[in-house]
């Protein structure tokens, strides 16, 4: 149990629905997602729907050692070392171009302005992480998500120059190894991630290391 309270009384993840979907309604406050996250359940709005909360069969992860850095990009980042990174130093604008990029295949984008509202408050909270890849101080890349329980679940990312998105992912993946990770939950393998090392497994499998990951969090 957590120390927060969740609008939602989540079902156990393993009774999805078709496409995934766990349960109907609730509120995106600060308990109800820190709940689910913990659960290993995560929001996705669709316009004209009450929320919808998903525990997908298949989830997508990234082992870290597994990771594959492509050797052109290990070229470009010895190439650039006017590149700079920072940690959830501006939250907020990297969700806001992760809103605005355009993804192929996509109409629109599920990052409503509820959805907006609502990390900001769980950024505020301490459970939001945002990777920050600027170019001459100007922001031109970056990766969000949620750090629930020694658990970093990718929400997404956005580049505005090429690999600045890349880059994000990339260095995530050192932050948090050298914190004592060794896997993120990505929900989905895009391209980019697939191409860096990203898998989909079980869900079952999903969640006994979400399982083993709170237990190791607990006693350290």
């Amino acid at each position: 149990m957590t120390r927060f309270q969740s609008s939602v009384d989540f079902p156990d993840p393993r009774d999805s629905m078709a496409e995934g979907i766990l349960a109907v309604g609730g509120k995106l406050d600060v308990g109800t997602l820190y709940t689910a996250y913990s659960k290993g359940i995560f929001p996705w709005p669709q316009v004209g729907f009450p929320m919808l909360w998903f525990s997908p069969e298949k989830r997508g992860v990234l082992f870290f050692d597994q990771f594959r850095v492509p050797e052109s990009l290990k070229r470009f980042r010895k190439k650039n070392p006017q590149i700079s990174y920072t940690v959830n130093k501006d939250f907020d604008h990297v969700m806001a171009e992760c809103a605005h990029q355009i993804r192929p295949g996509q109409d629109g984008t599920w990052i409503l302005p509820v959805m907006k509202r609502a990390y900001h408050e769980f950024n505020s909270a301490g459970y939001c992480l945002s990777i920050e890849v600027r170019e001459n101080n100007v922001l031109i890349g970056g990766i969000y998500g949620v750090l629930v329980e020694g658990v970093f679940s990718g929400e997404s990312m956005f580049y505005k120059k090429p690999n600045a998105s890349k880059l994000a992912l990339w260095f995530l993946v050192e932050y948090l190894s050298a914190q004592g990770h060794e896997w993120i939950d990505v929900q989905m393998v895009t391209p980019v991630v697939a191409q860096m090392g990203g898998v989909l497994i079980d869900r079952e499998d999903y969640l006994q290391m979400l399982a083993t990951r709170h237990q190791e969090v607990a006693v350290s």
